[in-house]
Parts: C-alpha cells; sequence; structure tokens
C-alpha cells in the first residue's frame, strides 16, 4: 500500500513556508509505531552507560600520545563539564518533547525544518558510522586473542551485524535487557582493572612522557597548548553517545520522568568511570606506555605487572564485552534516529515502517548493510570513530543552541524537569562543543572533510526533495504546527 494518497494535491505548508507538507494514508502511523512501556529509568541509564562504554576500553589513550596525561586530564575535564552541561538541557528538553526523533524533534521546534534535519543528519552520522568503527576493533580483538583462527576480520563484522541487529529486530524489551547484561558484564572488568592497579599507582609514572619544544609545553603538558586542544577528540570517548539516551522517548514507561533521570545517572556513572580510568591506567603503567596501544588496560596491566598474567587475561577477553555492548546499544540509536527523520518524511518513508514486533526494521537494517560494508572495505577504526567524532560535534553544538532558543522563545513550555542554571548551563556547553568541533580538524582533517561531504549531500536531499513533502503527521512535525498555532492565537 502506498504511502501517499492519491486525492489531492499536497497540503500547503503551516508550520513553515519554506516545507511543504503531503497528504498520507489514514493508517501512516499505524504502520510505524514503536513498542510503548519498553523501558524504565535503570534501563535507560543503562543503555546510556553502554552508549559509552566501549570508549573506557579503547581510544582514549590515544590522547596521552597528543597531550600527556595532563592535556588528556584537561581535555577530558572540559568535555566532562560540557556533556555534563549539555545533558542537563537534553534531560529538560526529553521530558518536554519526548519523541523518537530526539535530537531532531527538539531542534525541529527550536530552529526549524532546516535546523532539525540538520541536526538529525549529523546525529545520524555519528550513530551509523560508530557501530562499523567498533566491529573493526572487535574484529581486531579477536584475531589478537587467536581466537578462531581466522586472519582476516570481516567474519567477525558479517558476525556481529547478523547476531545484533537480529536480536533489535526481536523486540525493544528483549535487546534492552541483553544489552544491559553485558554492559554490567563490562563494568565488573572495569572494577576488576582499577582495583588491579590501585596497587600499582605512581604520580611520577602520569608524568613520564618528556616535554617537547611546543608552546607552553611542561612536565604537566608535554605537547603545550596545542596538544592539549588536540586531545579534546580523546576526552570525548570517555562520554561519546551518551545523547543518545532521548532516543528511547517513545518507548519508555514515563519519558517526562524516567528521561531526566535515566540519562543523568549514566553521565554521572559514566564520570565516574572516566577519572577511575584516566588515573589508574598510566598511573600504573606509564602514560607513554599506553598512549599508542589499541588495546590499552591490558596493555596496562602488563606494564604494571611486568608481564601477562590471569587479570590482563580476563580484562582482554572481558574487553570485547565493552566493545559488544557499545556496538550492540548504538545499533539501537541509529535505528531511531533513522525512523524518526524517515516517520516525518525527511528521508524516505519506506525507512520507517515498523513490523509485528513494533521494531523499525528496515531503519535497522539499511544502516546495518552500510556499515558491514564501511567495516570491510575500508578497515580503519580509527578514520571511522573520527569521522563519528566529528558528526557528534556538530550535533552538540546545533543541541545546545537548540536549548538556549526554546528557553527564550517558549518560557511557558510546560517543563516536567528544568536545567539547573537554565541557559547559562547550555551557553557553556556550547561554547566548549564550538571548541571540541576545532578540534576535530586539528587531529583528522581527512575525517572531518568526508563527514562534511556527507552531511552536505544529505543538505542537498533536503533541500532539493524531502523538505517538499514532509508528514504534518508526524509527532515532530505536529509539536512544530502546535507551536505554530499558539503564537497566531497569540497574535
Amino acid at each position: 500500500m502506498s504511502d501517499t494518497t492519491s486525492a489531492g494535491p499536497p497540503k500547503p505548508a503551516k508550520p513553515s513556508a519554506s516545507v511543504e507538507y503531503q497528504q498520507v494514508d489514514a493508517d501512516y502511523l499505524r504502520r510505524r509505531q514503536l513498542r510503548r512501556g519498553a523501558a524504565g529509568w535503570l534501563l535507560l541509564a543503562g543503555l546510556g552507560v553502554s552508549y559509552v562504554i566501549s570508549g573506557d576500553f579503547a581510544g582514549w589513550n590515544f590522547g596521552l600520545d597528543k597531550g600527556g596525561w595532563g592535556g588528556l586530564l584537561v581535555a577530558t575535564v572540559l568535555m566532562a563539564v560540557m556533556y555534563g552541561c549539555m545533558v542537563f538541557g537534553l534531560a529538560e528538553m526529553s521530558a518536554a518533547l519526548p519523541v523518537a526523533g530526539a535530537g531532531y524533534g527538539f531542534a525541529r521546534r527550536a530552529l526549524g525544518p532546516l535546523g532539525g534535519f540538520a541536526t538529525g543528519t549529523a546525529i545520524l552520522i555519528e550513530y551509523a558510522i560508530a557501530p562499523a568503527a567498533i566491529a573493526i576493533f572487535i574484529g581486531g580483538y579477536v584475531e589478537t586473542l587467536g581466537l578462531f583462527g581466522l586472519t582476516n576480520s570481516w567474519p567477525v563484522y558479517l558476525v556481529c551485524y547478523l547476531i545484533f541487529v537480529g536480536i533489535h529486530l526481536r523486540g525493544v524489551g528483549e535487546a534492552l535487557r541483553v544489552m544491559f547484561v553485558i554492559t554490567a558484564v563490562a563494568v565488573l572488568a572495569l572494577v576488576a582493572f582499577v582495583a588491579g592497579m590501585i596497587p600499582k599507582f605512581s604520580t611520577d609514572k602520569l608524568f613520564d612522557i618528556a616535554p617537547t619544544d611546543a608552546w607552553g609545553a611542561s612536565s604537566f603538558l608535554p605537547f603545550g597548548i596545542a596538544g592539549m586542544l588536540a586531545a579534546l577528540v580523546y576526552g570525548i570517548w570517555f562520554f561519546l553517545a551518551v545523547e543518545g539516551v532521548p532516543l528511547a522517548a517513545e518507548e519508555a514507561r514515563d519519558p517526562r520522568r524516567d528521561m531526566p533521570r535515566g540519562i543523568i545517572a549514566a553521565m554521572a556513572a559514566l564520570v565516574v568511570f572516566a577519572a577511575l580510568i584516566l588515573v589508574t591506567a598510566p598511573g600504573g603503567a606509564g602514560s607513554a606506555a599506553i598512549a599508542t596501544s589499541d588495546n590499552p588496560l591490558p596493555e596496562a596491566v602488563r606494564a604494571a605487572y611486568g608481564g601477562d598474567n590471569l587479570l590482563a587475561q580476563i580484562i582482554n577477553y572481558v574487553g570485547l564485552a565493552g566493545l559488544v555492548a557499545s556496538f550492540f546499544s548504538i545499533i539501537y540509536a541509529y535505528s531511531r534516529q533513522l525512523f524518526a527523520l524517515s516517520r516525518a518524511g525527511y528521508l524516505p518513508r519506506w525507512l520507517s515502517r515498523t513490523g509485528r514486533r513494533k521494531t523499525p526494521y528496515l531503519a535497522l537494517i539499511v544502516p546495518g548493510t552500510i556499515g558491514f560494508a564501511l567495516a570491510t572495505a575500508t578497515g580503519d577504526g580509527a578514520l571511522l570513530i573520527n569521522v563519528a567524532v566529528f558528526g557528534a560535534t556538530v550535533s552538540y553544538v546545533l543541541l545546545n543552541l537548540s536549548h538556549i532558543v526554546l528557553r527564550v522563545r517558549e518560557p511557558g513550555l510546560d517543563r516536567p524537569y528544568r536545567t539547573p542554571g537554565g541557559i547559562a548551563t547550555t551557553a557553556v556547553a556550547l561554547v566548549l562543543a564550538v571548541a571540541a568541533v576545532v578540534a576535530t580538524f586539528l587531529v583528522d582533517i581527512l575525517a572531518a572533510g568526508i563527514t562534511a561531504a556527507i552531511f552536505l549531500a544529505f543538505l542537498g536531499y533536503f533541500w532539493f526533495y524531502s523538505r517538499h513533502r514532509l508528514v504534518a503527521a508526524a509527532p515532530e512535525e505536529e509539536f512544530a504546527a502546535i507551536r505554530k498555532a499558539e503564537e497566531e492565537l497569540a497574535d
């Protein structure tokens, strides 16, 4: 059955003169329903931790190579402040506007159709590319451990996508519970690592990278101010993707209450993990020993204890759980962001159809297929993760701006939760997000250029095609229409 009726021309634009809406079948939204009430605040908090936890096992340590321990410490603190301030803003917006579009929905109401689509696209780039990068890291772990006798990782990529997309296809409740168990295993591994490294801790090991002749260089900042700025990208790894929790809004039991509790609890846990790992790993092994390692936690244990041991082997194997947890959960995130953009007509509508189990099966399968192809074709996890980080930082700028605009334009909006500090809080996050965007160019200009090209291609699709074919009945568009109607009544 077609998603558009044959009767009548497209409806004229109502919320904005820059877009047009087409009529849809009466059961259009019925074929695009998610399962309500599947997640409480604890599962939402687990989802937030799951998105991020792979960053505790690998990736952050490259910031030691860029900025030394002091540079990475400053960068991590700044990024923790940015994410913390942004999370408070997201908690407010997700409780006030609880829709699957999350960031797209917030920006759609604040910044209009173009701003909403730009935000949703940046988030989609982040979440669609990140699993491909993580799949490459998983493949590297499997090869390093000598599992299954593999000499090429593409079968690992394929199995990862088939199994974990398959679990998501069974239903959101089942997927979130599996994710919660995997994340719990990864957390236990982090706790074991920290406990094992504390006896080997020495402050001198933190500063064992010799200062260079860079401007501002010292034993604390061995690569100077420029190194500290470059380390911002790696400070992000401790928190990257926690902003995806609001994508579960339409599947939460009580989003107005559970969304703020879930995302704030997740952020609090991630700050604790970041502090423990940043101090104990280089403090036990030495910053220089793990600065360029693809597998820093087991490497840190070996360096601290003078060779391989049981703890290193446990961390090595269980480290896979951390990677799998993030891979598994980010698949959920990309499917919901794509679902929302498709349901509203910004992207092809057929991508948002849901099956008998109320899962957006095409929004799961299509990006999964693309991700598998990217992983197999490139085999470059670092490049792909930098593409994802660039998309993320662009979305952070737009998300924080959206909170500020909504506070100024709609002071009377029903807000079950209000951000402490109001717009001052998200203004801090906005400034730091802009700095993070700049830092991505310092680290990998190729990845930034690739992301910019993808971003512009999506915007071109919107400008020349989809903005003339939007769906007014989509929840995010209805929110915008309601605001416009209220403004007209006030006039």
